[in-house]
């Protein structure tokens, strides 16, 4: 893929870069071993600092950020500068946290003193997406800034100037020279950079094939990675479940960034006894929604970032129709207009033993299933290779506990939609990926965890 902005509106190129040669990317994995080396040595009181000024900087010019975003993905430009909002937050949840994340922790032992002591790695390699071009990168860098590392940046192909503007921002923060880089290169460089001596980590947020790659390359590498990979995220509605209140807060799941979400809820898993009340109240609402140009504030879907993510959805869509699957809404591309614009679509008797059934839909399409019970719910909702969240929805307490329980994911919401905090931690199971994001247990995925003894 081209490294360039296309903006997904309306087809136009904007910008191509030239990917860097290898000699450029030796310059900038040398610059980035020396900015280690001094940038270690600073104190949480300096760090904090600059990542409050990074914060600063992301909340004066949001609107600006929010239109990079906009212009090079196609999210709603409100959502983009939410997102920008985002990212201060986390700068300034870690900016507070991190030194008592990263305190040295005393436990008692036959030493006369011993104590646990996280220290940095050194350069971590983050292989980024597109579809939350800013908060992905800085729930990354906020953390491993703060713990004494430095980030080199491989972001999507198709956002490179959202990567070049974080570079900006975290260097325009005061942030010591080189202590964070922006690479445009495209995938198949990231092999060798991974096997680079002075690269002594990796996270990725993407898809399975760029994770299992990544994993694979640094498994031979014996160095760590932490990965966030795809989902299908159920959303369950049982019986005593606020029936409104689940169906205003499931049209936002699914369609959170134009229905490009991991987390976003992709299938509804409904009681019998409720479904046609469900049904007929999802329907309504997705007819309701605005599809049209993401810049304009009354805008509810914007298009899909590249014409290939449109392309494979529809295949996706034509294929769980021939497997058995009716269409209730939607389910075939906007092609009356330039861009990539997709409409909202609902899937409804999906046979449970189908490949859509387990498939991961990136797009403004929910896939709806009815149960008997509680039980087939569950059965049901783990019937798949990914384990990213669940949102479930009951007033039952016993209900709950179950569903808290059985539910095979990295995060299970209770009468609420999946997201995520700076303040709980994030990740999946399965091939969701593994390791965590944010909160201490974030922090912790990128230090040397060191055992100290003494007599």
């Amino acid at each position: 893929m081209a490294i360039a902005t296309i903006n997904p509106a309306t087809g136009e190129t904007l910008k191509t870069f030239t990917p860097l040669t290898d000699t450029e990317i030796e310059t900038k994995l040398s610059l980035a071993q020396s900015a280690f080396e001094k940038y270690r040595q600073t104190t949480f009181t300096q760090r904090s600092e600059w990542l409050n000024q990074a914060a600063d900087i992301l909340e004066q010019d949001k609107l600006k950020f929010a239109q990079i975003m906009t212009t090079e993905m196609g999210k709603t430009l409100q959502s983009a500068i939410a997102e920008a909002e985002k990212c201060a937050k986390v700068c300034r949840f870690y900016a507070e946290k991190a030194p008592e994340f990263l305190a040295d922790v005393s436990i008692a032992s036959d030493a006369s003193n011993s104590y646990v002591a996280y220290q940095p790695l050194g350069v971590i390699l983050a292989v980024m997406p597109w579809n939350f071009p800013f908060w992905q990168v800085f729930r990354f860098a906020a953390p491993a800034l703060m713990a004494g590392n430095v980030g080199i940046l491989k972001h999507a192909s198709n956002v490179p100037q959202c990567a070049l503007a974080i570079e900006e921002i975290i260097t325009q923060a005061g942030f010591p020279s080189r202590v964070f880089q922006t690479l445009l290169i495209g995938a198949s460089q990231v092999k060798s950079i991974i096997e680079d001596d002075r690269v002594k980590a990796a996270t990725l947020t993407g898809s399975e094939p760029a994770g299992a790659a990544l994993a694979s390359a640094a498994g031979q590498q014996i160095k760590k990675v932490v990965l966030e990979l795809g989902g299908s995220d159920p959303f369950i509605v049982l019986e005593s479940a606020d029936i409104n209140e689940a169906v205003t807060t499931g049209v936002k799941a699914r369609m959170l960034n134009n229905g490009q979400s991991c987390i976003a809820a992709k299938r509804f898993i409904v009681a019998d006894s409720i479904a046609e009340q469900f049904e007929s109240q999802l329907v309504a609402q997705f007819k309701a929604l605005t599809i049209g140009d993401p810049m304009e504030k009354e805008t509810d879907i914007g298009p899909l970032a590249t014409s290939t993510i449109r392309s494979e959805l529809d295949q996706q869509v034509q294929a769980a129709v021939k497997q058995g699957a009716k269409v209730l809404l939607g389910g075939e591309p906007i092609t009356d207009s330039p861009g990539n614009f997709y409409p909202p679509t609902i899937l409804t008797a999906i046979p449970t033993d189908s490949a859509t059934a387990k498939e991961e839909f990136f797009g403004p399409v929910a896939l709806l299933f009815r149960v008997k019970d509680i039980d087939e719910a569950i059965a049901l909702a783990n019937n798949i290779p990914f384990g990213l969240g669940a949102s479930a929805w009951t007033n039952d307490s016993t209900q709950s506990d179950r569903l808290i329980t059985e539910i095979e994911a990295g995060a299970v919401f209770i009468n609420g939609m999946v997201k995520s905090d700076p303040r709980l931690p994030f990740g999946g199971i399965k091939r969701s990926g593994y390791g965590r994001e944010l909160s201490s247990e974030g922090i912790h995925e990128f230090v040397n965890i060191k055992t100290v003894w003494i007599k």
